[in-house]
């Protein structure tokens, strides 16, 4: 048999610049990953607590793996670790796995930017913190945390703080009847002796906590209302700082600089009864990422007023036949009329700002 000639580029080929090795798109399955939940982000670092609650709890510091480079871990993620997870000091961890979410609560800067910030995950409620005075409680911000934590499938609890300051009544009356749990703290009768003024009222610490209770829950509010107060009352040890409100502006400082899941106590300290993020103060709350028609299913009493609107209603003032203002019209009673005038005000200004309507006013 004639041997075949060997053609001279068979002989000589150059060998890849990539390395001769071929490419794959598998990736290790990482079967002896341990779970792990994320209770603090740091530029690059994340926190972890594994084995939770168990004999072996401890705190690991991890990095992300490079097929995780474009997608973000946040607070309240649970992750799949591999390498040092001893949680011994200088000692890095690597998270391979982000289990799926159950629900994402997400913010963005304004009504019109289009990046979503993702604020925590895994919550099951988000706590409005909202001081009664110093700074002015302001409705149009509480209802925009309300509709971003009904698209993220969450509840809502309003605390309101800094009751030694005014009355809780106008705020209990307009969101109560709407089925939004309200509870009330007020200082210590001792508070100018203890903790430089900031003390709470045990009992209505107590109160807050069995809200809390068996639940992961964001704390949401502008700053200076007390948010951080709440915090290291909730969680003693935790020792987020606290600031005060400008005599000028009537803000607050941002005291809290990145979110941070802390375990809450039971009462006498011995045990876990869940978990409270602390999240920093927000100026504002933008809802881009929140299709309208979620606008309206946060606003229940609206929603269920607006079946009743012609078809391609946009609910906006001025709009042709809505069943919103006839809704309005027909309340005989004036104190409720005066509080769903409130109600449909705030609704439409969300509703304007969202969706780029011409004049709308800005959105509290």
């Amino acid at each position: 048999m004639a041997r075949r000639s060997r053609d001279e580029h068979e002989a000589y080929g150059r060998p890849s610049k990539r390395g001769t090795r071929p490419r794959t798109k598998q990736r290790p399955e990482h079967a002896d990953a341990l779970p792990g939940f994320v209770t603090a982000v740091d530029r690059g670092r994340y926190t972890l607590l594994l084995d939770e609650g168990g004999p072996r709890e401890r705190v690991v510091v991890a990095m992300k793996a490079r097929e995780l480079s474009r997608t973000r871990v946040v607070v309240g993620d649970r992750v799949d670790v591999v390498g040092d997870t001893s949680g011994e000091r200088d000692t890095l961890a690597r998270i391979v796995r982000i289990a799926e979410r159950t629900s994402v609560l997400r913010r963005t800067a304004d009504d019109t930017d289009p990046y979503e910030r993702i604020v925590v995950a895994n919550a099951d409620q988000l706590v409005i913190v909202t001081a009664l005075a110093q700074p002015e409680p302001r409705t149009g911000m509480i209802d925009r945390a309300a509709v971003a934590a009904y698209d993220a499938g969450m509840d809502v609890l309003l605390c309101l703080t800094k009751a030694d300051l005014a009355p809780a009544d106008e705020l209990r009356g307009l969101y109560e009847p709407l089925g939004v749990q309200v509870v009330v703290t007020r200082p210590a009768a001792d508070a100018d002796e203890a903790a430089g003024g900031r003390a709470l009222d045990p009992g209505t610490v107590e109160d807050v906590r069995a809200l809390l209770r068996g639940r992961v829950s964001v704390l949401l509010g502008h700053s200076g209302v007390g948010k951080s107060t709440l915090v290291n009352a909730l969680v003693p040890g935790a020792r987020r700082a606290t600031g005060h409100v400008n005599d000028v502006t009537g803000r607050g400082r941002h005291t809290s600089t990145s979110a941070v899941a802390l375990r809450l106590p039971d009462a006498d300290g011995t045990g876990a009864e869940g978990w409270v993020v602390d999240t920093p103060g927000v100026r504002s709350l933008g809802l881009a990422h929140v299709r309208v028609d979620h606008v309206l299913a946060a606003f229940e009493d609206l929603d269920e007023a607006a079946t009743a609107c012609p078809r391609g209603c946009t609910h906006l003032e001025g709009a042709p036949d809505c069943a919103l203002d006839d809704w309005l019209a027909a309340t005989p009673d004036g104190d409720v009329r005066a509080a769903r005038a409130a109600r449909l005000a705030s609704f439409r200004r969300v509703l304007a700002s969202r969706t780029g309507a011409t004049g709308a006013p800005t959105a509290g």
